[in-house]
């Protein structure tokens, strides 16, 4: 089993300089790999693959001091960064999705180096509670827990002004935890169970006393969809505020209801008995006055305020707009 631990550690003040410029020549690797791929293609038409760039590290690190005291296998994991997200642009395209060709990195938005294997430019060291990270030093960790496994990568991160150790670990044993009887689970059952029977007892009684149903065409998959991320125009890397903590909860609450469920058993015993299900457009059946149509306000979840009729029962002016859209009777019929 693989499994990532993730360490504070403190570096010194000289290390910590050294650790932002690792990680701003790290950034600039990317982006100079990243112009290579995106000039070869504009002007030859041509792609620009890892083996390629990768072979090119060694007479980079013999031009620049600055990348040569960094660990070649880091930088190698840096084109390997590129290399994947360009193969997910490539994914995104063959699937006629949203392309989002990969963007040159920002100063801010570049915060971790990997070194890929232990003992090669980096060494993770618990009895002298360091690790070393070539170019940087030794720095020192807190571990508050042991590592189990076999160290494969260390990562170095920073969030804000703190430093961080991620260590990447493979063959950790499994500790499994003594049986639970499963109580969760039966909860759950009985929930799902009491939902299901409320579902075809109520659709059996529409059944056995209508002859037609009207009922709203609900796409319950895209009204429980999480809201689409905005980006900031104005901060290039940041997000504006899109609801989706609020959008969370009416989500649950649509799915605990078991609108879709409900839905495909009505239809099901309807068609057995040879009653007529009609679907309607949902749009304002639950908002729109059913006398005059005009857009309502509701205060409280049981009534909505018509500006020219007043108030009335919330459930009772969109059950009659289904109907009048169903057309299974007229507005001020229903009403008196």
């Amino acid at each position: 089993m693989r499994r990532a631990y993730k360490f504070r550690v403190y570096p010194t003040t000289g290390q910590t300089s050294r650790a932002a410029q690792c990680l701003r020549d790290h950034r600039r690797l990317y982006n100079a790999a990243l112009e290579e791929r995106r000039e070869a293609w504009r002007m030859r038409k041509v792609s620009i693959r890892y083996g390629q760039q990768s072979a090119q590290l060694k007479d980079i690190r013999a031009a620049d001091p600055d990348q040569s005291r960094w660990s070649f296998s880091s930088q190698q994991a840096t084109l390997r960064r590129l290399d994947k997200a360009m193969a997910a642009f490539y994914r995104r395209c063959r699937a006629g999705q949203k392309p989002g060709y990969p963007r040159f990195r920002a100063l801010g938005r570049w915060d971790s180096a990997e070194w890929p294997s232990d003992g090669d430019g980096c060494r993770w060291k618990p009895d002298m509670g360091r690790v070393y990270l070539r170019g940087i030093g030794h720095v020192k960790v807190h571990a508050h827990r042991p590592v189990q496994g076999k160290v494969k990568t260390v990562t170095l991160k920073r969030e804000g002004r703190r430093w961080y150790v991620v260590l990447s670990c493979d063959d950790v044993p499994a500790v499994p935890l003594p049986a639970t009887g499963r109580k969760v689970g039966e909860v759950h059952r009985r929930i799902r169970d009491r939902r299901r029977d409320f579902h075809h007892k109520t659709a059996r009684a529409m059944v056995n006393s209508c002859d037609a149903i009207g009922l709203e065409n609900l796409n319950t998959a895209g009204m429980t969809r999480r809201p689409e991320p905005k980006p900031d125009p104005d901060k290039p890397g940041e997000y504006l505020p899109n609801g989706a903590a609020s959008k969370s909860g009416l989500n649950k609450s649509i799915l605990d209801a078991g609108w879709a469920q409900f839905a495909s058993i009505l239809t099901g015993k309807a068609e057995e008995a040879g009653r007529r299900i009609i679907l309607v457009n949902p749009a304002g059946t639950s908002i729109n006055c059913h006398k005059c149509g005009r857009r309502c306000t509701r205060p409280r979840q049981d009534t909505v305020v018509c500006p020219v009729h007043g108030p009335m029962d919330a459930d009772l002016n969109g059950a009659i707009n289904i109907a009048i859209r169903a057309g299974l009777g007229s507005g001020q019929a229903r009403a008196a």
